[in-house]
């Protein structure tokens, strides 16, 4: 049984996430504008630029690390480099993603992409931030083991 079932959970969200930006890259420019990246990237994926796929890919590269730092401190996986630190930033990020766009959303330029995508980040920001501060004691302690 792991030690921390919350970043169990976010490093399964994580993945997801990393996954779902690699289904956009496959499903083309109708996914990209569903899932919001917008217009203009929509429109270089249909010339067949392939910069929408390489920010895609980097995005979802940067999920699966995310994904594998939450398992780490999740006990699933070895300890990785700089575990509190990464696992704090994830979590920063997320939280801030999820919170930065709530001035948007009091305007009329929001719509209703702005407002589900930012509870889902905000979302698993709040599992990351409830798994790390879970975690907190052990990573230090394997850290001093090492």
């Amino acid at each position: 049984m792991p030690r921390n079932p919350w970043l169990v959970v976010g490093g399964l969200l994580s993945a997801l996430a990393s996954i779902l930006h690699i289904a956009v890259i496959f499903g083309g420019p109708d996914w990209y504008r569903f899932f919001g990246a917008g217009e203009p990237m929509a429109q270089m994926a249909e010339r067949g630029s392939p910069g929408p796929a390489l920010v895609t890919a980097g995005i979802a590269l940067v999920l699966a690390i995310w994904a594998a730092y939450a398992f780490a401190g999740a006990g699933l996986i070895r300890r990785l480099p700089l575990m509190r630190t990464a696992l704090v930033a994830i979590t920063g990020i997320y939280m801030a993603r999820g919170l930065l766009i709530a001035p948007l959303l009091m305007t009329p330029k929001a719509t209703s992409f702005d407002l589900w995508s930012s509870a889902i980040v905000l979302a698993i920001g709040l599992v990351h931030l409830v798994g790390t501060m879970r975690a907190w004691p052990q990573l230090g302690r394997r850290a001093a083991a090492l």
